[in-house]
């Protein structure tokens, strides 16, 4: 049997308006007097929403404070020099600790957040990534044992399974800091209260990590058998003297365990909306005492710490309101390109129409 055209085959789709594509549809024809409008409204858009993300943007505070202790730019009393040249070359390094001095000449408003922020750190780093066991970090007691290959080399120790296994646990950052405030010159200093809670992703907290199963009401029998990493002065059962806030459930490791995408990034600490500083940080002198564990001038990296506040869009981010900004002004110019052209080819159109 010779195939013909006008015999229905069987992969000849049927005879109907939807599967030939007859039905009636819009086509709109972008006339002049349809595409410019829309370039000019949507610059309009654009210029509006960027002026007001930029501006935002501007309007949120910020205090940052160098702590690694490059002897160039953090030399001085109570710099953290001496804690960076003391564990030069060390793994890790020796236990030390520093402070830093600011005064608030005025009302630094809340809320006040604290984030610990890297340079030279590259957390995207694909080995670096992928070096965890994310079975382990939900709990099954079968990972807990037999971490995965991509673990290695801190998949085990001493003959022990690595708990938490990898490069990233591995890597934990463990500067602590507190901070304390002087309301009057001579007064004593008293502490300010750092939340802690909930500063991890709600849905890394109470869904993508779990602590494994209890063994006799006790987290340290659940990790019995396991290693702590190289890098790890104490077991993770040992994170927090808060049964809801250690093991795999430490909302720091939680935190430092979403890698970030570039090289330079912040991690939040703490927040400060507790008690007489709910409405911010009042004026006066302040300490921050650092404990200094964490090296990073091995790799050329610093260490900083930021005091920010937030606004209806968020942190400090210029970027986005100038992208915004920079569109609005493409779709304002590009319209007016347009038109230009349109002004100048009408007439010749209308001659050419007129001679048909």
């Amino acid at each position: 049997m010779t195939w013909s055209a006008a015999a229905r085959g069987a992969h000849q789709p049927d005879n109907t308006a939807f599967t030939q594509q007859r039905l009636p549809a819009w086509q709109p024809l972008l006339s002049a007097s349809i595409t410019l409008p829309l370039f000019f409204c949507a610059g309009l858009a654009f210029l509006g929403l960027g002026l007001g993300l930029y501006y935002s943007s501007n309007a949120i505070q910020e205090l940052e404070h160098d702590y690694t202790g490059d002897a160039a730019g953090d030399a001085g009393a109570g710099s953290c020099a001496a804690c960076a040249a003391q564990g030069e070359g060390l793994a890790p390094p020796p236990s030390c600790s520093c402070a830093w001095h600011f005064t608030l000449p005025e009302l630094f408003p809340g809320p006040v957040y604290l984030y610990y922020e890297l340079t030279g750190f590259y957390q995207n780093n694909r080995r670096y990534g992928v070096s965890r066991d994310d079975a382990q970090l939900s709990g099954l007691p079968s990972a807990l044992r037999n971490p995965t290959n991509e673990c290695a080399p801190y998949q085990f120790s001493a003959g022990l399974p690595v708990a938490p296994c990898g490069a990233v646990a591995n890597s934990l950052f463990n500067d602590t800091f507190s901070l304390w405030h002087q309301r009057l010159p001579g007064a004593p200093y008293v502490e300010v209260p750092l939340d802690r809670a909930a500063i991890a992703w709600w849905t890394d907290y109470h869904i993508k990590f779990r602590n494994p199963p209890l063994v006799n009401g006790s987290l340290a029998l659940a990790f019995w058998g396991t290693a702590p990493p190289p890098n790890w002065r104490r077991p993770v059962y040992e994170l927090s003297p808060d049964p809801n806030n250690t093991g795999f459930v430490n909302q720091d490791f939680v935190v430092w365990m979403r890698t970030a995408a570039l090289p330079t990034f912040r991690k939040l600490y703490a927040r400060i909306r507790q008690g007489n500083y709910s409405a911010g940080l009042p004026s006066g002198a302040y300490r921050v005492d650092i404990a200094y564990n964490y090296p990073v001038r091995a790799f050329g990296g610093h260490k900083l710490l930021v005091f920010s506040n937030i606004s209806w869009m968020g942190g400090k981010n210029p970027f986005l309101g100038i992208a915004y900004l920079v569109v609005g002004s493409l779709c304002i110019v590009m319209g007016f390109v347009m038109l230009a052209v349109y002004i100048r080819y009408q007439d010749q159109d209308d001659d050419d129409n007129d001679d048909e």
